[in-house]
């Protein structure tokens, strides 16, 4: 009886505990409810789009609107920012910010680009363009100063791009627009470097056919220690180590002199094929696509019926380095009907040639050459013709968001040289197959084209998108890199230096 009793004074005292802690827990959450209600709610970013560091320091109104705009979705990337920590980014706002963000109502910007004013010796006075009342610009609401013709255009990206930004700020400025010109470093996003260093390259340093060595070389390697001295002077560099620095060296040769002093920029190229993996990779740059030399197939109404060469190369057929797999290539096609493998160049009419031959062809090889890549990959695509991709280290254009087995053929290199391998594999992709490559690279062809002004999707906006997207990598690492700065007096954050190749990314 009294072990009965006992246990129920236990149950008893069982009830008001529990009933107590329910409360307070109750209480608890409320109280948390409250208190994350009062931040304000989150803005939701698309994560198709850069979080652009300025994108709350706008008005209220604007800001709102931003917000309303915007509709969350799966997998997006969620940005919290609370009032407070958006008025203080109003209050450190300085006016020309603000009239930057004013000025442009596109909200498929997501990328602001602060350019260096460099001289034109650096970029358009290379096309012999002369400044005209004390601008470094042309004015390119009139004539824009022209690119010379020929293999000199597959290299032309930092023209387009400098082009577009300077567009950028005109008054009826392009309704495409990935990035936008600011003037105010502290806002960019990325600090764009406008030197055109293929043109240099090429009007400098190739030798031309009557002479035995460049007589302007030392032209290209002054310009580059010139700009090294510029850049690493400026408050800009000094604030990132030039790690927030966007650099284009698009010609395999571009750069030689001071890719190495530039090291912690992102660098815009074509492929990896001469750069040392600490300096340049796939994780810190970005890859380009070459402006493609054949002629675009407008209204291509052909079919697989109606081009009647199976496989299609034209080009320098013995090459150093990578390009061997050419030369085995050709003694292994060379006699199959069908198949059109010979060398050729852009001399004596060679690029109209070549344009009749990959329009008439089903599959256009893209093998390797002294280089992993080449323009031939761009002309295919231009061509509609299905590329054929024989090039083990190759880095493609906007992979990250193109699925490039959609319209390509991808071929290793031991494959190839095995004997019919190729030949094999490429009779065996039949009509339909075929045909639904041929209608996705009429779908992407728009990608690969350069053009001013820029339209929406072709390969200046995609460019600056692909840039967008390393730019979160690229705030978080020098995010990190301040960690432990202000433990350190102020002489001695000025002379910290950057860390040594390879030990920052």
């Amino acid at each position: 009886m009294a072990e009965r009793n006992g246990s129920s004074i236990v149950v008893i005292s069982r009830g008001p505990i529990f009933c107590l802690f329910t409360m307070t827990s109750v209480l608890f959450v409320l109280s948390w409810f409250f208190v994350l209600r009062s931040t304000g709610r989150p803005h939701f970013i698309d994560q198709s789009l850069l979080p652009n560091s300025n994108i709350f320091s706008t008005g209220d109104s604007s800001s709102e609107k931003q917000r309303q705009n915007v509709e969350p979705s799966i997998g997006n990337r969620a940005i919290l920012v609370d009032n407070e920590e958006a008025e203080a980014l109003q209050e450190t706002e300085t006016p020309q910010a603000k009239d930057d963000l004013k000025c442009d109502s596109n909200d498929k910007v997501v990328l602001q680009v602060f350019m260096y004013d460099l001289d034109p010796e650096f970029h358009f006075g290379l096309l012999d363009w002369k400044p005209e009342g004390g601008s470094v610009w042309p004015d390119v609401r009139n004539k824009i100063p022209s690119y010379p013709g020929g293999l000199n255009l597959q290299h032309s990206i930092e023209y387009w791009l400098t082009l577009d930004l300077l567009a950028s700020e005109l008054p009826n400025a392009p309704n495409a627009h990935t990035a936008i010109r600011v003037h105010n470093s502290s806002e960019a996003d990325i600090i764009f470097v406008p030197f055109f260093s293929s043109l240099s390259y090429n009007r400098y340093s190739r030798i031309k056919p009557h002479e035995r060595k460049s007589k302007n070389k030392n032209k290209n390697r002054l310009l580059q220690e010139k700009l090294v001295r510029h850049l690493t002077a400026q408050k800009e560099w000094k604030r990132s180590g030039g790690q927030d620095h966007l650099v284009i060296a698009h010609h395999p040769n571009s750069m030689l002199d001071a890719r190495m002093k530039l090291w912690p920029v992102t660098f815009i190229l074509s492929d990896f094929g001469r750069y040392p993996p600490k300096i340049a990779n796939v994780e810190k740059d970005v890859i380009a696509p070459y402006k493609h030399v054949i002629k675009t197939y407008v209204n291509d109404s052909s079919d697989f019926d109606s081009r009647p060469t199976l496989l299609y190369f034209q080009g320098a057929i013995y090459r150093k380095d990578g390009g061997f797999v050419r030369q085995e290539l050709f003694y292994l096609l060379k006699d199959e009907k069908d198949v059109h493998f010979a060398f050729g160049s852009v001399q004596k009419d060679g690029i109209r040639k070549a344009t009749q031959g990959m329009h008439s062809s089903k599959f256009c090889l893209n093998i390797a050459g002294d280089t992993p890549s080449s323009n031939r990959l761009f002309d295919a695509i231009a061509s509609h013709c299905v590329p054929v991709i024989i090039s083990d280290d190759i880095e493609l254009p906007y992979e990250d968001v193109l699925d490039y087995s959609q319209f390509c053929i991808f071929v290793r290199t031991r494959d190839a040289l095995k004997k019919k391998y190729l030949i094999n594999l490429i009779r065996g992709i039949g009509r339909d197959e075929w045909t639904q490559m041929w209608n996705k690279l009429k779908e992407v062809e728009n990608l690969y084209e350069f053009q001013y002004p820029s339209k929406e999707g072709d390969a200046v906006q995609m460019i600056w998108q692909a840039v967008a997207r390393k730019v979160p990598a690229i705030r978080m690492k020098l995010h990190k890199s301040r960690r432990f700065t202000r433990t350190l007096p102020r002489n001695v954050r000025e002379l910290i230096s950057i860390p040594a190749p390879g030990n920052f990314w």
